[in-house]
């Protein structure tokens, strides 16, 4: 019998990752991180020059930082419990942009926060996977929480009848990062979503 399905997202929707990444820039690399700054490939400058970190070196800095330093990485409030709660109704899938040689650490590090359940890696936009997702599960419904506007453009574009929440689970990057045009809703709590994402389930 189908059972509905929720696909999250895991950094900065499950786990802490903005935060712990600026602390490790600031003391391997001598780099900030500008919380306020909408544009990633701009959010980063050298202490010792000021300069932008360009493009091309933010994904080695990124690659290092889940190569060694995941354990960094602090559970979201409220995260845990909400898919425990959804876990008994419904099917969950985590949907994480990482390259598949992260698969093994980003399932042990989520188990060790209570958090067991199928992982799934990705690179690029989210809505064909999402799209096939459904296509596997067949759900009586779907709801898709993710942190980044256009993975909600993607699943708006490929699958059009998920319901999608955009949850940007850390304060200091949430406060300047507007609601996203292609979601349902803007959440920012899993004590918030919780119920929002039940009665969309129902609908």
């Amino acid at each position: 019998m189908s059972r509905p399905l929720l696909i999250t997202d895991c950094d900065e929707v499950l786990l802490h990752m903005v935060g712990p990444f600026g602390q490790w820039l600031d003391e391997a690399h001598d780099i900030e991180i500008a919380m306020d700054q909408e544009n990633f490939g701009r959010a980063l400058t050298r202490r010792a020059d000021k300069s932008v970190v360009q493009e091309e070196h933010i994904w080695p800095l990124l690659d290092g930082f889940f190569t060694t330093e995941m354990h960094r990485q602090t559970l979201v409030p409220h995260a845990a419990r909400a898919l425990a709660t959804i876990a008994e109704f419904a099917d969950i899938v985590v949907l994480t942009n990482l390259t598949d040689d992260f698969h093994a650490g980003r399932v042990a590090q989520l188990e060790a926060v209570g958090i067991r359940h199928k992982v799934q890696c990705n690179q690029g936009g989210k809505g064909r996977p999402v799209a096939d997702l459904v296509a596997q599960y067949q759900p009586t419904a779907t709801v898709f929480v993710d942190d980044l506007e256009h993975h909600h453009e993607s699943v708006a574009k490929h699958a059009p009848d998920v319901w999608r929440i955009h949850m940007v689970a850390e304060p200091r990057v949430a406060r300047h990062r507007p609601p996203a045009p292609h979601a349902h809703a803007r959440i920012d709590d899993w004590s918030e979503a919780l119920p929002w994402i039940i009665a969309h389930f129902a609908s």
